[in-house]
């Protein structure tokens, strides 16, 4: 169920690369920053999983307490921690762990952010009950997830072959109504959806903890 030593090799390998891209769609991302914050206070305490290179958590801590941000690649950590600091960011802490295997130590978050890491997850369903449990009542989870299954429907037979070849990570093949069931499943009540029009575009869900 957690993060195996070839997803974390995967990664680090392209870590730097991936720290160099360009966000493709501008527009869309400022409207999901927007569409976050709205959920968030001054108080917010924020646990983020599959922060890559923590970009958008840097983006949101001005508008909250704090933010723990998780990865399971020390090297997309470490660009974190460098463009933190480079940004006078004090108030997010990074920490390598995966969702399945991280302790809260007794800690609950108001808020927790799952962007584009759901389809990539080896147990989804799990990993959003998870989410659940590390949420104080009434706290939402917010999650970006690209359901395969409809977006692009020959991914089923192009990914495996990609993935033997080391050029792409473990995906999980799901359907829009899959994710909703499992959202359903563990406990959550969708209060917000954004979908962007283009084709492989992620669904947007912010949905609070029953």
């Amino acid at each position: 169920m957690t993060a195996t030593a070839k997803d974390q090799r995967f990664w680090d390998k392209i870590a730097e690369k991936y720290s160099k891209q360009p966000i493709s769609d501008q527009e869309t991302y400022e409207k999901k920053l927007a569409l976050t914050r709205k959920y968030f206070t001054p108080e917010s305490e924020v646990f983020e999983f599959g922060c890559g290179t923590g970009s958008t958590a840097i983006l949101h801590a001005p508008h909250v307490k704090h933010i723990l941000a998780t990865d399971v690649a020390d090297n997309m950590l470490a660009v974190g921690r460098e463009r933190a600091a480079e940004a006078g960011v004090t108030n997010v802490t990074f920490e390598h762990t995966d969702i399945e295997s991280f302790d809260p130590q007794g800690r609950r978050f108001d808020t927790v952010l799952g962007l584009n890491i759901i389809h990539l997850c080896r147990d989804p369903l799990a990993v959003m009950q998870k989410v659940h449990s590390l949420l104080k009542p009434g706290g939402h989870f917010i999650q970006s997830t690209v359901c395969l299954k409809d977006a692009m429907p020959i991914a089923p037979f192009i990914i495996p072959f990609l993935q033997l070849i080391g050029k792409a990570p473990h995906v999980k093949f799901m359907k829009r109504a899959d994710l909703d069931a499992m959202i359903e499943e563990a406990g959550f009540e969708v209060e917000e959806r954004f979908r962007p029009e283009k084709k492989l575009s992620a669904e947007f869900i912010v949905a609070r903890k029953r």
